[in-house]
C-alpha cells in the first residue's frame, strides 16, 4: 500500500514552507522515522522523518518548490516495488531563449466541466503561474503532462505559453481576457559571470524585505555617549568569562537598555495586525539579527531572547551567547525564531558607523546599534575625549509618531549613558 509523504503542520502561522533539499532520491529505500527531506520555514531548515518504510517512488514537489500545509510531497511504496521509469528525476529544463507575448484565443464549442473523478493534481507552483497568466482549470487540465503519471509540471505550463495558447472550451462564457504580461528574458552571464538561483534562506530573506517594504517607516538617529559602559566592560570582561564562561560583549547591554524602554513605552513592543488592530505583548522578546557565514554571505536569521524584561546583564549575555551558537552551527528550530516582539541589529560590530535597518514586520521597530569611536566632544565649555556611538531607530510609523519615537529612543540612549541597570 503506497504512502503520501505530507507537509505537516510546523507552527500555527506557517502555512507553506520550501522543499530545500531531498535526502533520499527516487529509487531509494527508506526507513519510517529517517529523515528523507528537509523543508524551509521562516528561514529555519527542519528535517521531515519519512512516514514509512518501503521505496521513495515519486517526488512529487521538487528543491526550490513552495508546498502547502497537508500538500503531498511524494510517495513511499512497500519494498520490492518496481520504480516506473517516468518516476526517474528529470533534468533541469533547458531555458527557453525567446518568448512570444501571450495571445489568448476567443473560446470555442462549450465542452462538459471535469467531474471529481477526472480532476487532475497540480503543485502550487503550476497553479500559481496558471493564475497569474489567466490560464483556467479546464485549460491547464488539456495540456499535456510529461511528469509522474501525466502531471503537468512547471516546464510543461512554460512551454504551452511561450508556444502560443490554443483555444479550450468552457461550460460558460468566457470572462474577459487579462491583459497580457510583459515576458521578462531570460538572463544570460557573460563573461567572468555565473548565475546563481535565488533559493532556500536567501529567497526567504528577500521575501520577507519585500513585505517589510510595503510599511511606511521613518528612520530617527541620536548619538549616545557609552564612555562609563566601555570603561566598565573593559575592566571586567576578563573575571565576567572567567566566573560567567561567556564573553561579555556590548550586545547584553544594548539589549538590556531597549527592555527596559521598551516596558516604559509598550506601543514600541506591539504590532499592527492584517485587520488593523493593536496586538500588544506584556512581556518583551528581542530578535537579534546573527550574520551566518564567515563573511556574512550565507544569509541572516533572527533568534529570539525571550522575557528580556524579566533578565540581568548576566543572564542575557548566556543568552545570546547560546542562540549565537545555535544559529551558526543551523541548530535552531522554529520556536528559537518566532515570537519577537521587536528587534535589534548591531552593524558596529563589523565597524559600521551609520545605517537605516528596515524593520521586521509585523513588528513596529527595529534598533541598529553602530560603531563605537573616540571623539572629541564639549563638556562643561571644554573638550574631552568620549566613546560616541549612533543609534538609530526605525519604526512603523502607523502605530508610532514622531513624538513618541524621539522619546523611547532618548530612553534607549540615556540608560546607556548613565549606565545605572548593570546594578
Amino acid at each position: 500500500m503506497s504512502v503520501e509523504i505530507l507537509m505537516p503542520e510546523l507552527g500555527e502561522s506557517v502555512h507553506e514552507g520550501t522543499v530545500s533539499r531531498w535526502l533520499k532520491k527516487v529509487g531509494d529505500t527508506v526507513k519510517e522515522d529517517e529523515p528523507i527531506v528537509e523543508i524551509m520555514t521562516d528561514k529555519v531548515n527542519t528535517e521531515l522523518p519519512s512516514p514509512a518504510s518501503g521505496v521513495l517512488t515519486q517526488i512529487l514537489i521538487q528543491e526550490g518548490e513552495l508546498v502547502q500545509v497537508f500538500a503531498a510531497m511524494g510517495v513511499i511504496e512497500p519494498a520490492g516495488t518496481a520504480v516506473p521509469a517516468a518516476a526517474a528525476p528529470k533534468p533541469a529544463d533547458a531555458p527557453v531563449a525567446e518568448e512570444k507575448p501571450i495571445e489568448v484565443a476567443a473560446p470555442a464549442v462549450a465542452a462538459p466541466e471535469l467531474n471529481s473523478d477526472e480532476r487532475r493534481f497540480f503543485t502550487p507552483v503550476v497553479k500559481s503561474m496558471a493564475k497569474e497568466s489567466g490560464v483556467s482549470d479546464a485549460e491547464l487540465a488539456s495540456i499535456t503532462g510529461t511528469g509522474e503519471g501525466g502531471r503537468v509540471t512547471k516546464a510543461d505550463l512554460e512551454k504551452y505559453l511561450a508556444e502560443g495558447r490554443k483555444p479550450v472550451a468552457a461550460s460558460k462564457p468566457a470572462a474577459k481576457a487579462p491583459e497580457p504580461k510583459a515576458v521578462v528574458a531570460p538572463t544570460v552571464a557573460g563573461p567572468e559571470q555565473e548565475l546563481v538561483p535565488l533559493a532556500g534562506m536567501r529567497k526567504m530573506i528577500a521575501e520577507a524585505m519585500v513585505r517589510s517594504s510595503q510599511v511606511p517607516t521613518v528612520s530617527t538617529v541620536t548619538a549616545c555617549d557609552v564612555t562609563n559602559m566601555v570603561k566598565f566592560r573593559d575592566i571586567n570582561k576578563e573575571s565576567f568569562l572567567e566566573t560567567y564562561g561567556v564573553k561579555l560583549t556590548y550586545t547584553p547591554f544594548f539589549i538590556k537598555a531597549l527592555a527596559e524602554a521598551l516596558m516604559e513605552f509598550p506601543l514600541a513592543n506591539a504590532q499592527l495586525t492584517p485587520d488593523n488592530q493593536i496586538l500588544k505583548t506584556n512581556g518583551v522578546h528581542i530578535g537579534i539579527a546573527v550574520a551566518l557565514g564567515k563573511n556574512g554571505d550565507e544569509g541572516l536569521i533572527v533568534p529570539v531572547i525571550r522575557d528580556c524584561h524579566k533578565k540581568n546583564l548576566i543572564e542575557i549575555a548566556k543568552d545570546l551567547d547560546g542562540i549565537a551558537k545555535k544559529a551558526r552551527a543551523n541548530k535552531l528550530g522554529l520556536a528559537d525564531v518566532q515570537g519577537g516582539t521587536f528587534t535589534l541589529t548591531n552593524p558596529g560590530t563589523y565597524g559600521a558607523m551609520f545605517g537605516t535597518p528596515m524593520i521586521n514586520a509585523p513588528q513596529a521597530g527595529i534598533l541598529g546599534t553602530y560603531s563605537i569611536a573616540k571623539q572629541p566632544v564639549i563638556i562643561d565649555d571644554m573638550i574631552a575625549i568620549r566613546s560616541i556611538m549612533h543609534l538609530v531607530l526605525t519604526y512603523d510609523h502607523r502605530l508610532i509618531d514622531g513624538m513618541l519615537a524621539g522619546k523611547f529612543l532618548a530612553g534607549v540612549r540615556d540608560r546607556l549613558q548613565n549606565f545605572d541597570f548593570f546594578k
